[in-house]
Formats: C-alpha cells, structure tokens, sequence
C-alpha cells in the first residue's frame, strides 16, 4: 500500500551520506560473502547510502557507528560490530533495507536516537551476523494545526518533533519526553512518559495511526496492520514487531504561557529524606496540570543534591499558590517559578540554551552507566527513605529520579495499551549511576544493583515491575539459537522479564508478535517472542 504520510522535500540531512565500501572486508569467507550479497541487493535496490564493516574499520564506519552510541559500555572495541550500516532516506530504501538484510541473513537492529539503555538498538550476540538500520536520515515531521496532528519520521528525534510543533500557528504541544536526543521510533514504541503526562498521558496514548514495515518490506497503515499490532507497537517495546516509518500523533493544546519551577534544596540524609516523604503525598494528587518531579544525587560533602522540577499549565501566581498550600514544607520562593512558552520550558528541561539547540542530535555529553526502574503503589516509610537516602549519600556518582504518576494517568485502563503501570500507580523511580573511561565499571554496576535490591521492600511485588524505556537486561535475556530466530520455550523464557514490563499484558503481545512476524525476524535479547509454529 501507499503511506498516508505527506510527502515532504528532503531537508538537510545531519550526517554527510556514507558511500559503500567492499574494500579491507573481514577475511572469513562468511563475513565477505554476506558483505558482498548485502552490497549487491542494496545497490540493485537503489540503496546507496551504507557502509560495510572492514578490518580494521573505516573512518566512515566508526563515525556512523559511535555516533548515536549513547551508552559507552557499549562503545568498547570488544563489543560485536555490525556487518553493516545502511541509513534509508526514504521510505521505500527502509522496506528495501529490511528485505536485504533478511536476504543475507543479518539479524536487523533498528536505530532511531541510539538511546537504548543496555545498547539493544546497535549491539548483538558475539557471533550474530547483523545490520544496523539507523533511522536518523528519516527525522522529518509534517505539521496539520488545524487538525492538531503530526506525521513525525521514526527517526526524528524528540527535539526535532517539539521545534516543529512550535512552529504551528496554534498553541500545541505532544506530550513525550524531556531528553531532546532520544528518537521517536524507541521512545513511542516503550510508552514515552513526560512532563505532559499526568495531564495527557504518554506519547503512546497519543499515536493516532502508524505506518509499519513489516518482515516481507510491506507497508502497513493501521488499518492494514490490524487493531493488535497496532495496539503492540504503541508501547510494546521497540524491536519486535516491524520497523515503525512514520507515526501520526495527537496534539495537544496548552496555554500562551507556562509555568517553569526549579527548586533546589540540598541538604543532610535526614533534610532530604523528609523532603522526599512529603512529596510522595504531594505530586500523584496535584491537579493534572502540575507535574512536579525530583531528582536526588549521592554525595560525599554531606550535602546531597535535592531537587524538585516543576511545570504547570498556567500561570505562576497559581502555580506558586498550589504549592504554598499543599507542600508547605517546600518553602517555595517567587525566584523559584517564572513564567515561560512551553517550548522554552522544554529546552530549560533539557539543560539547553535555545529553541534551535533542539534540532541537535548529539548530547552534549556521554557516559558510562546503568540504570534500573520501579514502580510505588505505597509511600515509603521515613525510616526506610532515611537509609535509601544515607546509601545515595555514599555514592557521589548515582541518581535517584522520582516522577509522579495520578492524574490522566490513573484513569487509563492497564489494558489500553501494553504498557500497564497506570491506576494505582504513585509514582516511578529510576536509579541510575555513571563513571569514566578507565573505572571500575562492574564496581558501579553492583552498587546500583545493591540500591536497587534494598529498595524491593518498598515497591511492586508480584512481580516487580519495571519500565521498558528504561530496559534493564538484569531482568532476563534470551539467546536466539538458529539463525530463523528460534529458541526452545522462547515464550515461556521472555515471560520473565515480559510480565515485569507489561504485567498481563504479555500473552497479547504474543499474539500480536505471532501475528505479524511469526519467523521472528524483528528480535534481540528481551524482544517479544512468537509462539511456535502450530501453538496457539
């Protein structure tokens, strides 16, 4: 079928284009041939803009590869390089991408913003022959303010979607989320919870139509693809069920005028664990245009850093008014809160210094992390934030985020999309700790894990749920064992992270992966499995 997607002129692309190389390939008579067959049937393809991997590898390949790497434990010489790096410009060089790489039997990985916390976008198994796909030259978005939609590329970033929507005549916005680099193909595809979300819900209860690329290179609108996949790819994470092209997203009106609040109140174990411990009454019950989320990092000073960011959808005198009367404790100041467009909070959100550092790509800073999530359907005791608190105060490298559920949230039903963690629901915490080049990366990675064992007896039990955008492969992976992508019991074996991610919604999304990709073509180490071949 046709995309319903408007056809834009190409606008500038980011990156210059790659030319194809078959010089220096690998010396493995496997590696040249596949090489040589991928080159081929992108050329006769009309595919020009790839570059193959060769030993050692070229200045382009690096480059192309490295940069949308946002992870550097990803970016070591020891991880497995892909075979190949094709960028598609349009739509049809991204379903021709896809037969070529099943053709020459590459596993596919698609890239949107790179931002995949455990690499899943860019990385494979250490003797999976693989492609990347990298969706960056496909970033346009085509704006409709009368209608208050948006058709938005899978590769554009968050960034390039909200600089377009400011653009229209009206006062719109989407609701998605605060980090301007992160591609809409990955965030869309786990949920996309943001600053708007507690008033609108996530970018994912705002996709109106889709058009997927499924394994055979056809295109599918929503209609097409049928209601369960479409109901899949709005939050059943990203790499599972086709290659998104393009979403068709919903609008939202907001006011001429934001407010924008940015509290900082640093202080001792026992201050910020009391600051923490009223905010969990507070944020999930303000009305739904007030999002008020915090961040605590660890220290070695004595003093953490604690701090409280906060954007109402109206003005400031109100905004200071709610929270003089419901956090009391917060002592806000009128310095505290300034009126401001709604792009403008977005790039004070995301530590940028203009509306037109939104169209950049790369952040401004990369490191070495890991991270993990929960959900908190109870308050947390004073006690048991005194001791979260005081570990955190240990550990000047480690953040604790805490963003407030309630609102429109609470009222969407578990089931409407595959992301469940609505109703009930106070808020979510992220643990997250970074270091340099040259540290002891496992020494960090066991401390976060320590933090995040302590703090089981706080958070959802049976199970212990998690957030896919925050994919974390501590919770189980699975081997593919043939190259048709199958695994003895894949069902069975996926259920262990895939009910921590979607709670009952994992036979669904079985169903729906069983349905529009039963080869298991779209896959990697926590994607959505089929059911075998005459299950049910």
């Amino acid at each position: 079928m046709s995309s319903p997607v408007p056809r834009l002129p190409l606008l500038p692309l980011f990156l210059l284009f790659i030319t194809h190389s078959q010089s220096n390939t690998s010396s493995t008579a496997e590696t040249t041939t596949t090489s040589a067959n991928i080159s081929s049937c992108l050329l006769s393809s009309r595919v020009q803009n790839f570059t193959l991997f060769s030993s050692p590898p070229s200045i382009q390949y690096s480059n192309l590869l490295n940069f949308s790497i946002q992870n550097l434990r990803f970016a070591c010489p020891s991880v497995h390089k892909p075979s190949t790096l094709i960028l598609p410009n349009t739509q049809h060089e991204l379903q021709s991408s896809i037969v070529c790489c099943r053709s020459s039997s590459l596993t596919i990985r698609l890239r949107s913003g790179g931002h995949s916390y455990e690499g899943l976008s860019y990385t494979a198994g250490q003797h999976t022959p693989f492609a990347i796909i990298d969706l960056m030259n496909l970033n346009r978005v085509w704006i409709d303010s009368g209608s208050s939609t948006a058709w938005a590329e899978s590769g554009a970033t968050v960034g390039e979607i909200y600089h377009a929507v400011a653009r229209s005549k009206r006062p719109l916005a989407f609701s998605a989320g605060t980090c301007s680099t992160v591609g809409s193909g990955g965030l869309i595809s786990g949920g996309g919870f943001g600053f708007l979300s507690r008033k609108y819900g996530l970018a994912a209860d705002n996709v109106l139509d889709a058009v997927l690329i499924d394994p055979a290179g056809r295109a599918l609108d929503r209609k097409s693809m049928g209601e369960d996949v479409f109901w899949a790819i709005r939050g059943g994470g990203g790499g599972s069920f086709g290659a998104v092209y393009a979403w068709k997203l919903r609008l939202v009106p907001v006011p001429d005028r934001v407010t924008v609040c940015s509290i900082s109140r640093p202080g001792s174990v026992r201050k910020v664990a009391e600051l923490t411990h009223k905010w969990q009454y507070v944020a999930p019950n303000l009305p739904d245009e007030f999002f008020l989320s915090k961040f605590i990092q660890g220290s070695t000073t004595g003093n953490l850093t604690n701090k409280f960011l906060g954007l109402f959808l109206g003005p400031k005198g109100t905004a200071l008014s709610i929270l003089r009367q419901r956090f009391p404790e917060l002592a806000v100041s009128e310095s505290e809160c300034n009126e401001t467009s709604w792009i403008e909070s977005a790039v004070r959100f995301t530590d940028l210094k203009s509306v037109s550092d939104l169209l950049n790509r790369e952040p401004t800073s990369k490191k070495y992390f890991k991270a993990k999530s929960d959900y908190v359907r109870a308050p947390i005791t004073m006690e048991g934030l005194i001791t979260a608190v005081d570990l955190l105060s240990k550990q000047p490298k480690a953040f604790v985020f805490f963003d407030p559920y309630g609102g429109e949230m609470g009222r969407i039903a578990s089931g409407d999309l595959p992301f469940p963690h609505r109703r009930g629901n106070l808020y979510g915490i992220q643990y997250v700790i970074h270091w340099n080049k040259g540290e002891d990366g496992m020494a960090y990675v066991a401390w976060i894990r320590r933090l995040y064992e302590y703090m089981g007896r706080f958070v959802s039990k049976n199970p212990r749920v998690a957030f896919v955008n925050f994919v974390d492969l501590d919770l189980g992976t699975i081997q593919w064992t043939t190259r048709s992508g199958g695994s003895w019991d894949a069902v069975g074996v996926a259920r262990a992270w895939g009910e921590r991610y979607f709670l009952g919604n994992y036979d669904r999304l079985v169903r729906a992966k069983t349905a529009i990709d039963p080869d298991n073509v779209f896959r990697n180490e926590q994607s959505i499995p089929p059911l075998p071949k005459g299950g049910s």
